[in-house]
């Protein structure tokens, strides 16, 4: 390569370094260009130091289906070796891979799992292992209550930010939740932040909280009719309030986060890709049956995956983790 001083030996860079740098890449080319540049960036990729934060919520979007879901959940925990600090996606489909991340994921310090199909039991098992947790979002989690957010509070004793937003179909013919805003008020007395959008809650649910999380600056009762904001102003006047009442640019961005996005797939700035399955003698093909790649055993071949440009996204900006080891 010629003298050192004319060329920067990439490749003899730390393994950490490297990291840093691969995280500020598109997932796409993290998983499938740079492992083929040479053998020491692939194992750079493969090993934890890229993996600190795993936010693959733009792919999960795409509908893909249960099961290559659960197979990439658990490539990428796996792959950053505990060392996750955060970790996006929404619609975990069951137990086990909730699970799953609180064996191997216990470093964790924002878990953003909304619309997941969790139970209540399996929240009171993985909790425990949870400790460090400063940002949870559960957002449209049905499947969960008071047990599973008592739990969390409990357990997660550092947790200062709360979403538990719902959408009005997932409370349609609930009589009340007071039951959660209790729970919230009970075990997380340290809340800075705190969305209970659509929550179906009362003034004196709110009040309770209020009254034991002394620390609370921020509170998003979008949706939550039957409270009382003026009253809530007049008693506590240093905390941002938003709600109960909800504009229509919200009411409309809300419905369509919820929505199929299918309806975008004809928009010029997607666009669509397939892991690559080659024949050829590139570094680590992808596809092909070289493990240093898809470490999880099974491959992923199959997989078509779908991204809107981006890269790694901050998509809670409010609470920081800490850096790459």
């Amino acid at each position: 390569m010629g003298e050192c001083g004319e060329y920067r030996c990439w490749e003899e860079m730390l393994p950490d370094a490297l990291g840093l740098v691969f995280r500020n890449l598109p997932l796409r080319e993290v998983l499938t260009v740079v492992p083929r540049v040479c053998k020491s960036w692939s194992r750079v990729v493969t090993g934890p130091y890229c993996w600190q934060e795993i936010d693959i919520e733009e792919w999960r979007q795409q509908q893909v289906k249960p099961e290559q879901l659960v197979r990439m959940v658990e490539m990428l925990v796996a792959r950053s070796c505990g060392s996750c600090r955060r970790i996006s996606v929404s619609g975990l489909p069951d137990d086990p891979l909730f699970s799953f991340i609180g064996d191997h994921a216990r470093a964790l310090r924002t878990l953003e799992i909304p619309r997941s199909e969790i139970s209540d039991a399996v929240v009171e098992s993985v909790a425990p292992r949870l400790p460090n947790v400063t940002f949870l979002d559960i957002s449209s989690c049905t499947k969960i209550g008071a047990r599973a957010l008592e739990a969390f509070g409990k357990h997660c004793k550092s947790l200062v930010g709360l979403r538990r937003v719902m959408h009005p179909t997932d409370v349609a013919g609930k009589a009340c939740q007071h039951d959660e805003a209790r729970a919230i008020a009970c075990t997380m007395s340290r809340l800075r932040h705190l969305e209970i959008g659509y929550m179906v809650i009362a003034t004196d649910a709110v009040l309770d909280i209020l009254a034991r999380c002394r620390d609370l600056r921020y509170l998003d009762l979008r949706g939550c009719w039957a409270v009382d904001d003026k009253f809530l102003q007049e008693r506590h006047p240093g905390l941002r309030v938003l709600g109960p009442g909800v504009d229509d640019c919200f009411e409309n961005s809300y419905l369509e986060e919820c929505s199929d996005y299918s309806d975008y797939s004809d928009d010029s700035s997607i666009y669509s890709w397939e892991l690559m399955d080659d024949d050829d003698d590139d570094y680590y093909a992808v596809g092909s049956d070289d493990e240093a790649i898809w470490d999880d055993g099974q491959g992923l071949e199959n997989l078509g995956v779908r991204f809107y440009g981006g890269g790694f996204s901050e998509s809670y900006a409010g609470f920081d983790w800490p850096p790459s080891p």
